[in-house]
Order: C-alpha cells, then sequence, then structure tokens
C-alpha cells in the first residue's frame, strides 16, 4: 500500500513547500483539495517543477464547474507540467454547492458523470471525443506537446457510481468511508466492476483523518469537532451509515503508533493501494501532529 498524503497551503508557495516536504520525507504521492481556495491543477503544475519524484494528485475536483474538454486540456497541461506524474481526481461535489452556490441543476448526478467521464476520457486517452448525450454533445480534438494520459479517479460512493469508477475509470478515491464499508462494498465492488470491462485493477485511495496519540478519547473528540461537516453532507453521511459510525469520530484513525499501524495494515489486507493521510491536531497532547507525520514518514519508507 502505497503511502500519500494532503498537502495545502495558504498560497501557491506554501503548496509548493510542502510538496517538496512530502517529497523529500518519501512519500509516495501528495494531494491536493479543490475546494474555494487555490485551484489544485495549477498548484500541481506549479509543484511538479519543483519537485522530481513525487506522483500530484487532485482530491477532488468538481466537474460541474467545468466543461470536460477544459477540464482534460488543463489536466494534460498539468501532466506536461509534472513530467507524467500527475492523477486527474474528479468528483460531483454537493448539491448545496452545486445548486445553492452555482446556480446549476444536480437533478442527474449520475448522467452528468457518466457523460462528463466519457469525453473527458476519449480526450485524455485518444486525443479526441465524439459524444453526443443528454449533457454534452461534442466533437473536438486535442494535442498538448509533452504530455502522456493521466490516470483519471473518481471520488466514488454509491454503487452506480462505484462501477463507472471501475468500467470506465482508473480506480477511486474514498473519504469518510471506514474499513468494515471498504472490506465488503466499496472494494469488491469496484474491482468486480473493472474485471467485467477488461480493465485492469483498479486504484483504491482511501482518504482518512489520522493522529498518533495515547490520548484516544481526546483524539476522537477533535476529530468529531474538526470533520463534523461531513457527518451532514449526503453522501459522506451514506458511507457513515453503512459503517454504523455515529460520525467522522468514528472513522478516524487514532491510537498510538502500534494501534495506527495495525489500523493501516488492515486497509492492506482489505485491497486498499494507497492511503492519503490526513493529519489532525488534538486537544491536550501538542505532540501529536509530529507523531502522526513520523509514524507516516517511517511507513512510508518502508
Amino acid at each position: 500500500m502505497r503511502m500519500g498524503i494532503s498537502v495545502g497551503g495558504g498560497t501557491i508557495d506554501e503548496v509548493v513547500k510542502n510538496v517538496q516536504a512530502a517529497e523529500d520525507a518519501g512519500f509516495s504521492s501528495a494531494w491536493l483539495a479543490n475546494i474555494f481556495g487555490i485551484d489544485a491543477m495549477t498548484a500541481a503544475a506549479v509543484a511538479g517543477h519543483a519537485t522530481k519524484r513525487i506522483e500530484l494528485g487532485t482530491a477532488v475536483v468538481p466537474t460541474y464547474s467545468r466543461h470536460p474538454y477544459y477540464m482534460a486540456q488543463q489536466a494534460m497541461s498539468t501532466q506536461a507540467a509534472t513530467g507524467g506524474r500527475f492523477v486527474l481526481g474528479i468528483g460531483l461535489s454537493h448539491q448545496m454547492v452545486i445548486e445553492g452556490m452555482f446556480g446549476l441543476s444536480f437533478a442527474k448526478p449520475f448522467t452528468h458523470m457518466k457523460e462528463h467521464l466519457a469525453v473527458l476520457a476519449s480526450l485524455i486517452r485518444t486525443g479526441s471525443a465524439s459524444f453526443m448525450g443528454e449533457e454534452f454533445r461534442v466533437n473536438a480534438n486535442m494535442s498538448v506537446p509533452g504530455a502522456t494520459p493521466c490516470p483519471i479517479m473518481l471520488a466514488a460512493l454509491a454503487p452506480k457510481m462505484l462501477a463507472l469508477a471501475g468500467s470506465e475509470g482508473d480506480g477511486t478515491i474514498t473519504w469518510m468511508t471506514g474499513p468494515k464499508t471498504l472490506r465488503d462494498y466499496t472494494v469488491p465492488r469496484i474491482n468486480e466492476a473493472a474485471a467485467k470491462a477488461g480493465r485492469p485493477k483498479p486504484r483504491v485511495v482511501v482518504g482518512l483523518p489520522v493522529a498518533v496519540t495515547t490520548n484516544v478519547a481526546a483524539a476522537r473528540e477533535a476529530a468529531g469537532r474538526s470533520f463534523q461537516i461531513y457527518g451532514y453532507l449526503p453522501s459522506y453521511r451514506a458511507m457513515l451509515d453503512r459503517e454504523k459510525a455515529d460520525g467522522p469520530a468514528d472513522v478516524a484513525i487514532v491510537g498510538d503508533e502500534s494501534a495506527v499501524g495495525e489500523q493501516l495494515q488492515e486497509l492492506r489486507r482489505i485491497g486498499v493501494t494507497d492511503y492519503l493521510a490526513v493529519p489532525f491536531g488534538v486537544d491536550g497532547d501538542g505532540e501529536a501532529i509530529a507523531r502522526t507525520r513520523a509514524l507516516m514518514v517511517k511507513l512510508a519508507k518502508q
């Protein structure tokens, strides 16, 4: 199981510094969120010029805000800028964002994603697309010098989305999805879809909060506060319900070095290919972040 880490920063320079630190520490990948701040692909392209080895991925870029042609164009430009080390992670976002903030329809999210991916994947993999659908009607060519096709990962949680990620994408990036759900639902569904479609075995990138500490109760309380919004967003709430978890605190990876190491080994046994670490602080334990990063670095080098 490859070890990745979430990186961010208030400025592009801070992002680059954090990606460089992740590369120097030995992490396999660095993942950038694309929410309400810096554009993740732009930051990845800049960071690619400042690094040599580390894989750079988006977790994730919303599809509704970008036409698939321009998503492909930017992704391929980022792939060229990083020297072939870019992974495009895409997702639907959430109804409250797409309708409430952007004023777009969220009426047919699966149709939207299926059509968006069809155009996007064709452009990235072949350089052209000829598609007539409900939402997209595209006849276009593309050529980005220096670019090779980049992997396309879907933030897939629901059954149809997992099947799409396996049959037409290169894998999935999950968030707030616990080990029981990964074992009994996520990994089997996406692997089955890929096998039926004759596609390679997909990557399963699992993002979960992590804190190395002896104060487990305080860590879970801190996780509950820091990540509480995800307990209310319907897509993540569905995953927490599958896990029979009350909220994000119950799926966070917490404990001392031995306990956290065992929880990560369990993810490996389940079939997770990449762990995306999201370290968080713990009240009353000022060393938690440092201990967490130290353990992640140690595991990344194994």
